[in-house]
């Protein structure tokens, strides 16, 4: 059974990796780039939303089972205004960044599940628009964020660095809180 929450801060270390393994297993993060370092420390300051998927054991549901560490299965996070990338216009946006599914649990509707959860978290906190950032080869998450109601934003493509650009998306939420 799959459980969809809060990180916890001492999970973030953990999170950091299962973000790292995600992108260099398909092949979106050079072993070299000094982006992997920034995909660690995503959300460790405790200033954005940073939601985790974990394997929890049905047979086992005590208090003291509980606490006991599960296994970080995916991960994503929400950004809002002002510490959200370049790519926020105003407050009543924020920015999905760093979804992750480790390899084994791809294909199980966990990045689905977790896009949704990421989803509803903004409409309860009030966000009227969720952007977010993915590299052109990303493929796979193009069509996830398709299905969920996101559609390409061109004029809000972002270069982070010469040679490099990463193609926007965005969705208009409700805005009411729930």
């Amino acid at each position: 059974m799959i459980e969809i929450r809060d990180a916890r801060q001492d999970e973030f270390d953990e999170l950091g990796e299962v973000r790292v393994a995600a992108y260099l297993a398909d092949g979106f993060l050079s072993p070299q780039s000094t982006y992997a370092a920034r995909l660690r420390a995503l959300g460790a300051d405790g200033l954005d939303h940073v939601l985790v998927a974990v394997e929890r054991d049905q047979d086992h549901d005590s208090a003291s089972d509980r606490s006991r560490r599960s296994p970080i299965v995916g991960t994503v996070m929400l950004q809002g205004w002002p510490q959200g990338g370049e790519i926020l216009a105003g407050p009543d946006e924020a920015e999905i960044r760093a979804l992750a599914v480790v390899p084994a649990a791809r294909g199980t509707g966990l990045g689905r599940a977790l896009l949704a959860a990421v989803i509803e978290r903004a409409a309860h906190v009030g966000i009227r628009r969720l952007v977010l950032l993915t590299q052109p080869d990303m493929k796979a998450a193009h069509h996830l964020y398709d299905t969920v109601g996101f559609t390409r934003l061109p004029e809000r493509d972002w270069s982070p660095e010469p040679g490099v650009t990463l193609l926007a998306y965005g969705r208009t939420l409700d805005g009411r809180r729930r």
